[in-house]
């Protein structure tokens, strides 16, 4: 069976991630796709919070680690659907 092309989890991730607003710290106010990846980096050696904001600050790592935050622009100021 072919997997699904079209994941609306993944997609509410990735406007999360192009609209939340990170809610505390030196970068508090600034969409979290704007986050600087050596201070993703710098967090993924802390350790992620817990939570929601933590699978979202993880993820976000791995998109930026990987060159995808062109996945981003696109949706970026988008709200996402509740």
């Amino acid at each position: 069976m072919e997997p699904d092309k079209y994941n609306p989890a993944n997609t509410r991730v990735l406007l999360a991630l192009s609209s939340m607003q990170m809610p505390y710290g030196k970068y508090k106010g600034r969409i979290l796709c704007d986050l600087p990846e050596p201070y993703l980096a710098w967090m993924s050696r802390k350790g992620f919070p817990q939570g929601e904001l933590g699978f979202l600050l993880s993820s976000l790592h791995e998109i930026k680690v990987n060159g995808l935050e062109y996945l981003l622009k696109p949706l970026k100021n988008k709200k996402p659907p509740e």
